[in-house]
């Protein structure tokens, strides 16, 4: 097989495991298509550095100065979540390693690899064998429920409001000038997961406006 038909398979399979990552694996788990442009682009992208890189005469000090500019860029947004920087990993780190296909000398090893990361992920993103507790970030107006004698109207109300079983609430940064606080609430319902991920990251049941 020629150079370029070489090029062209490698990339077509490093692109298609990356497909199968995004768009069968954390797609349909998160819902979330805010990521999906940024995971493909950026394991295009790599790719293509790293094979020109590889097929090139470079000096190594270049090499390593490409990547500590990589590096050093981030996006000016907001944080990304844990689960989302560890698929930007996978996803930045399959095009380092689906480059070296390149020679064709490691295929057999190039494709165990991906599909032990394919099969991990899935195993992982189903839940099989594993049970996770899921989180919600909430402002609270009833302020007067968070005391300790209270706890029990405090969940009613919030499984009451949100449709959630709760399971365990913590209490975090309490405003009495608002009447509000901040409270983490924990519930483990697998069915409810896509209520979680179909959401913004803190949600607000006060009944007031929080510039008030």
């Amino acid at each position: 097989m020629s150079d370029f038909g070489s090029f062209l398979l490698s990339f077509g399979f490093n692109f298609l495991v990356a497909l199968l990552v995004v768009r069968f694996i954390y797609y349909p788990s998160t819902h979330n298509k805010s990521y999906v442009f940024t995971f493909l682009a950026f394991n295009t992208v790599i790719y293509f550095v790293l094979s020109f890189m590889t097929s090139i005469e470079i000096g190594i000090g270049v090499g390593f100065g490409l990547f500590a500019i990589f590096s050093i860029l981030r996006y000016r947004t907001d944080p990304i979540p844990i689960r989302e920087m560890t698929y930007l990993f996978i996803i930045a780190a399959l095009p380092v390693m689906n480059s070296a296909g390149v020679n064709g000398t490691i295929w057999p090893q190039l494709v165990a690899a991906n599909a032990a990361i394919l099969a991990i992920l899935l195993v992982l993103e189903k839940e099989w064998g594993f049970h996770y507790e899921a989180s919600k970030r909430i402002v609270y107006e009833k302020i007067e429920l968070i005391r300790p004698e209270n706890r029990a109207e405090l969940v009613a109300d919030l499984e009451l409001r949100t449709g959630l079983k709760v399971k365990r609430i913590v209490i975090g940064k309490v405003d009495f000038l608002r009447d509000i606080a901040s409270l983490k609430v924990y519930y483990d319902d697998p069915n409810q997961e896509d209520w979680l991920h179909n959401s913004e990251p803190q949600l607000v049941l006060a009944g007031k406006d929080d510039g008030e």
